[in-house]
């Protein structure tokens, strides 16, 4: 058992260090008694890992078995499909349809997502799942060319943010981000009506400007 609790901690550490630390961030579950204090583990696990979804970095949570309604517009010359990779294990919480706490095979969890829920409509949320690559930006004539436009990130928007040339939750969203030192007003707009606050979001959208990476506008 402490053999265990070791690989957990290094595990931990190991995942601070690749990904700037997840303490403070909406993902910090470390003072959630459903996550028993651990703060990788209701997501990652370094062993029997779930193996059903591409791109699941060692997973551990329950996966989402919803069928989705997709975005559609006429402007969209991209072909959206059922969200799959980490998109999918992104719903798996966010879509309302699986238990937050369903982690390590535990599957009759009662705590759903209140706050920052998509549900399984999607027609209203920017198109993920979608190949985006120089022929659509072709194509389309409003979108920048990601082979060679810089992500803001160092390197090219295919480079940084795509994931096997396709547009993913997380080609927005890093969920390790740990910018909020405000504790819970840091996240939460506390006496309103706003949504949760973005602190995920890979580069500050101040005057639209994370969108305007990949929008030619």
């Amino acid at each position: 058992m402490k053999s265990l609790k070791v690989s957990f901690i290094l595990f931990a550490f190991i995942q601070a260090q690749l990904y700037g630390g997840i303490k403070n961030s909406h993902h910090d579950f470390s003072g959630s008694s459903w996550a028993n204090e651990e703060v990788c583990r209701p997501c990652h696990t370094p062993h029997h890992a779930n193996q059903d979804v591409p791109n699941a970095p060692l997973w551990n949570h329950e996966v989402t078995m919803a069928t989705f309604d997709l975005y559609t517009s006429p402007s969209l010359n991209a072909f959206p499909g059922q969200p799959g990779g980490t998109s999918k294990l992104c719903l798996s919480c966010h879509d309302g349809t699986v238990a937050i706490e369903n982690h390590g095979g535990k599957s009759d969890g009662t705590r759903y997502i209140d706050w920052g829920g998509l549900g399984t409509d999607l027609r209203d949320d920017h198109p993920i799942s979608i190949v985006y690559d120089d022929a659509l930006a072709s194509i389309d004539g409003g979108l920048h060319m990601p082979s060679s436009t810089s992500s803001g990130l160092g390197g090219t928007i295919s480079e940084d943010l795509l994931i096997d040339n396709k547009l993913e939750c997380s080609s927005c969203h890093d969920v390790h981000l740990a910018r909020n030192t405000q504790g819970c007003s840091g996240c939460h707009n506390m006496h309103s009506n706003a949504p949760t606050k973005s602190l995920s979001l890979r580069l500050d959208n101040t005057g639209s400007a994370f969108c305007l990476t990949c929008h030619a506008k």
